[in-house]
């Protein structure tokens, strides 16, 4: 499945991207920017997850958002040249189309659909930054999990997602025993199975019960600001 938020421009517009546009595959665990990095890249996925880390001083980590082939990575750039506030990390197999920063801000500049999906991403993404901090300090460990199990299910072509303990931990704020008791739980149930670096999801259904309010609320932030096409709402 494409990238949305390219699928959703008119003819006219995808003309002025396509020719700088390069389909890329990385690796999980790629870092695309650490915080204070140039962004000169662009990433627009199509499968897979890419995630924002905010990191602390005692090498702690966290994740505050995350973006898939509803969104884009350094969208921010098109306005003027940026540094990354985050580490941006291959958190999946991402397969996505990559641009340059200079050639997409020329694209922008001529484009008044483009500067719309550029401002509407911007603020679901800053919607989706601010929720995951409410999340992080009132939801359970375990509605977080399925939280970013669904948001990940939502984002790759398949029921299989391959994430280390280490990641998990990484990403939930949380200590790896944590994450082997809770995925243990949620296998028990028969939700998914774990294995060293894998997760199958066998009934979504039953993530969705146990996921917090935020699974749905950032995922009809994105619905609302970003419809597709754009072109039908500038």
């Amino acid at each position: 499945m494409p990238n949305h938020l390219l699928a959703a421009l008119p003819a006219s517009d995808q003309d002025l991207l396509s020719r700088s546009l390069i389909d890329v595959d990385l690796e999980r665990g790629r870092v695309l920017y650490e915080p204070g990095d140039r962004m000169d890249t662009l990433y627009f996925p199509h499968d897979g997850v890419i995630s924002l880390m905010t990191l602390m001083e005692n090498g702690a980590a966290i994740e505050s958002a995350t973006i898939g082939r509803e969104g884009a990575l350094g969208l921010t750039t098109a306005a003027a040249p940026r540094q990354a506030l985050s580490r941006a990390v291959a958190q999946t197999p991402c397969r996505c189309a990559r641009i340059g920063a200079a050639r997409f801000r020329e694209a922008w500049e001529r484009s008044p659909t483009i500067r719309l999906m550029v401002e509407r991403h911007t603020e679901a993404l800053y919607a989706h930054a601010i929720q995951s901090v409410a999340c992080n300090a009132l939801h359970s460990v375990e509605a977080r999990f399925s939280r970013w199990l669904l948001t990940c299910h939502d984002r790759i072509s398949s029921n299989t997602v391959a994430l280390t303990q280490e990641f998990l931990a990484d990403m939930l704020g949380v200590q790896r025993t944590t994450v082997t008791a809770v995925a243990r739980s949620l296998q028990a149930r028969g939700y998914i199975r774990y294995r060293r670096g894998v997760v199958d999801i066998l009934d979504r259904a039953g993530l969705e019960s146990l996921a917090c309010e935020c699974y749905m609320t950032v995922r009809e932030t994105y619905e609302r600001l970003l419809p597709a096409p754009l072109a039908n709402s500038a």
